[in-house]
């Protein structure tokens, strides 16, 4: 039997990039407020300490609210989680010093250029696809009739962000008759004109949804109606859940229809 990390959390802190570098980043305040007490001011001082709990109460409240209002995933949570902290951050660094915050915004900077918040890696029950083995699912006649297809790329935060909606759905909703494959056009951006996908500014829509029926596109996500609009819905599980139906597909499938 594999034996299982105690602590997942920690694990993953240690071997991301991305998460040990904002935690030794978001440490060494820890390690700048005790080393600089001795040279501040009483004023400065009572000022800071002030802020700090005005910031650790602001920010209580936003992870608080976050969490109980809006439908997310932890990838989702966690990359807001990061970037509040790093508002606050800057925020009473520059009580302090402003040659602190600056640094504080050169080293966000550098993480921002050089990592990335990884992605959720767990596929449920959906396939990892090339274009090539996607489109020869979609025209053999052995293979499941529907397909629903998530076209990502791991260089956008949208992608990071929802992708564990995906893979729980596939869990639920997958069976003989409805398939699920996830293809990453980072790899193959080639094959976004193929499905009619922008990659290029902010017309980007990554991630999109594509349900086959028999090799022919029935339904997406960002529809027309979405690509309209200057931004579309958050993606949950229930959005995707009723724009491609797959409550009745299910349904359908139990009843042999």
């Amino acid at each position: 039997m594999e034996k299982k990390h105690p602590l997942p959390w920690l694990n993953m802190l240690v071997s991301e990039t991305f998460y040990l570098s904002h935690f030794l980043l978001f440490f060494s305040y820890f390690v700048v407020r005790a080393s600089a007490s001795q040279m501040l001011s009483p004023d400065i001082t009572d000022r800071l300490f002030r802020r700090e709990i005005q910031v650790i109460l602001a920010f209580s409240v936003l992870i608080a609210i976050k969490q109980m209002v809006k439908e997310e995933t932890w990838e989702a949570f966690i990359a807001d989680t990061l970037l509040f902290a790093k508002v606050f951050l800057l925020m009473v660094a520059l009580i302090m010093d402003y040659h602190l915050a600056l640094c504080y915004l050169v080293g966000f900077l550098v993480i921002f250029i050089s990592t990335q918040q990884p992605a959720y890696q767990g596929l449920g029950n959906s396939n990892q696809l090339t274009p090539l083995q996607l489109e020869a699912l979609l025209t053999e006649g052995n293979t499941s009739r529907f397909w629903l297809v998530e076209f990502r790329a791991l260089c956008s935060s949208t992608s990071i962000r929802t992708s564990r909606i995906f893979p729980d759905l596939s869990i639920t909703y997958s069976n003989k008759n409805l398939s699920f494959g996830i293809v990453d056009l980072g790899l193959f951006p080639n094959a976004a004109e193929k499905f009619g996908i922008s990659l290029g500014g902010i017309a980007a829509e990554l991630p999109t949804y594509i349900l086959f029926d028999n090799a022919v596109e029935v339904a997406r996500f960002p529809g027309i109606e979405f690509e309209a609009k200057a931004s579309r819905p958050s993606i949950t599980k229930k959005l995707l859940c009723r724009h491609f139906e797959l409550d009745r597909h299910l349904v359908e499938y139990v009843h042999g229809k």
